[in-house]
């Protein structure tokens, strides 16, 4: 179900499709289903919204036509549930993300152990606040659930009961089916309510049953940011504990963020500082941090990168990044190159064992196996209208300052002098120079001197 307005998050994006790390919140949920075994999985819409950019391919969806409640929203689906030809339909929220696979799981088995029509996922809280009450009777089955929200005139036994309504559920299809066509709305709010079918399904001489969930996220839902802001704190100690547990070495978790589609291997250690984002993957051995920020990045096995940003980058299997560097998207690291301190490449490749230490700027560009570009190279592939390309040979050897106007070759090993600025290509085993011999003015400081003296003399007497 996801066709709430969410208004208390106030905001134009609809609550379903805020991010909790990295992965859009209606997505969690159905994933999870996916994972528990589910042969469809579907969204119940707004109209007026449209949640298409945050569900995962192959999710079908259904429109809620009018805003009339959960019990509204599943009957919206109800075609959809008719011609599945599942016996079990499991209802979840849109917004509870952290709802894990093997929870559903779990209200299957109690569902089918139990031959129960109706299985509710159940919490018991200290505290339940205004939360539905899940009331049993002598035997252990769910009578009803009372809501409490607005709790005068509810008996103080019912306001003691720990033990709340999730709002998750398990149905049998037929049964729900014919409950739905007899449910009535609300007389307050003229809205139906989906735990207003488990009266009507136990007068029927069905069995209703509660599963108790220990796990608390079954419970967190989001209404406002605040509430986004716990569930993705939530999310991100359990993304970490996933990846620590699988091998990876994480020095200070809570200076980690990691998204929920990353993927890392075993034996990689994320220093302090890192994030890691969108589709990144990060191989085994590689050092990561500290201060990093890798997003949509392959990084391969014992690589390194520190204090740098990627962004649908490739860094190859040895390499070296950084510190502060930044990769954008199309750069590419072979094994054993490096992209040293504040380096930029763009669109790029960068051969195997070739060398960017420092201070340079490698867009639209080839660049050989051993090559070494010192200091200050600059590739100058923009020319007002179009992005052209750079070629630089194998084992070549661009000196300090170098800008290299493209389109241009420079071929193997070849070598450009200090400050040369190239505009024609350079033979392999060249070398390039732009510059005439170093010429001294002397006695320089003491003109520059005078000129200033004789300068200010000038404005005192315009001051006059």
């Amino acid at each position: 179900m996801a066709a709430g307005q969410g208004t208390r998050m106030r905001s134009s994006l609809p609550k379903v499709l805020h991010p909790v790390c990295g992965r859009p919140m209606v997505a969690w949920p159905v994933l999870a289903a996916r994972e528990a075994g589910a042969a469809r999985v579907a969204v119940i819409a707004s109209p007026d919204r449209d949640l298409s950019s945050g569900l995962p391919e192959g999710t079908e969806e259904v429109i809620q036509q009018v805003a009339d409640g959960t019990g509204g929203a599943v009957r919206a689906a109800a075609e959809l549930i008719r011609a599945g030809g599942s016996d079990t339909v499991v209802v979840l929220s849109g917004d509870v993300p952290l709802l894990s696979a093997e929870v559903i799981g779990a209200l299957l088995e109690t569902h089918r152990a139990q031959r129960a029509a109706a299985t509710m996922i159940t919490a018991v809280l200290d505290d339940p606040g205004s939360y539905g009450r899940v009331v049993r009777d002598e035997t252990g089955q769910v009578a009803r659930v009372v809501e409490t929200k607005h709790p005068e005139g509810i008996p103080a036994e019912i306001l003691e009961i720990g033990e709340i309504n999730t709002g998750s559920y398990a149905f049998d299809s037929e049964p729900l089916l014919a409950a739905l066509e007899t449910l009535t709305p609300d007389e307050l709010t003229g809205e139906y309510f989906l735990p207003d079918v488990l009266p009507i399904l136990r007068d029927g001489g069905h069995r209703i049953a509660g599963h108790i969930a220990s796990d608390p996220a079954v419970n967190l839902g989001v209404n406002d940011r605040a509430d986004l802001a716990t569930v993705t704190v939530e999310a991100r100690a359990r993304l970490l504990e996933a990846h620590m547990r699988a091998g990876v070495t994480v020095i200070d978790p809570g200076s980690t963020w990691i998204d929920a589609d990353v993927e890392i291997a075993p034996d990689v250690t994320l220093e302090p500082g890192c994030s890691l984002k969108g589709s990144t993957r990060v191989e085994s051995g590689a050092l990561i941090g500290p201060h990093t920020t890798l997003e949509n990045t392959w990084v391969g096995e014992a690589a390194s990168v520190r204090h740098s940003f990627c962004d649908g980058a490739d860094v190859g299997p040895g390499a070296t990044v950084g510190p502060f560097a930044y990769l954008r998207p199309g750069a590419r690291l072979e094994t054993g190159s490096k992209a040293g301190t504040f380096v930029e490449i763009k669109n790029s490749t960068v051969g195997e064992g070739a060398k960017v230490p420092h201070l340079s700027y490698v867009g639209d560009a080839e660049v050989g196996a051993r090559a070494n570009l010192g200091a200050g190279t600059i590739t100058a592939n923009y020319d007002g209208f179009v992005k052209n390309k750079t070629l630089i040979g194998e084992d070549a050897r661009i000196s300090v300052h170098t800008s290299l106007v493209a389109p241009i070759a420079v071929g193997e090993r070849a070598y450009t002098g200090a400050g040369a600025v190239v505009r024609k290509d350079v033979p392999p085993d060249a070398l390039a120079v732009s510059q005439g011999q170093q010429r001294n003015i002397e006695g320089y400081a003491e003109q520059r001197r005078q000129r200033a003296e004789q300068s200010r003399a000038g404005d005192r007497g315009d001051e006059r």
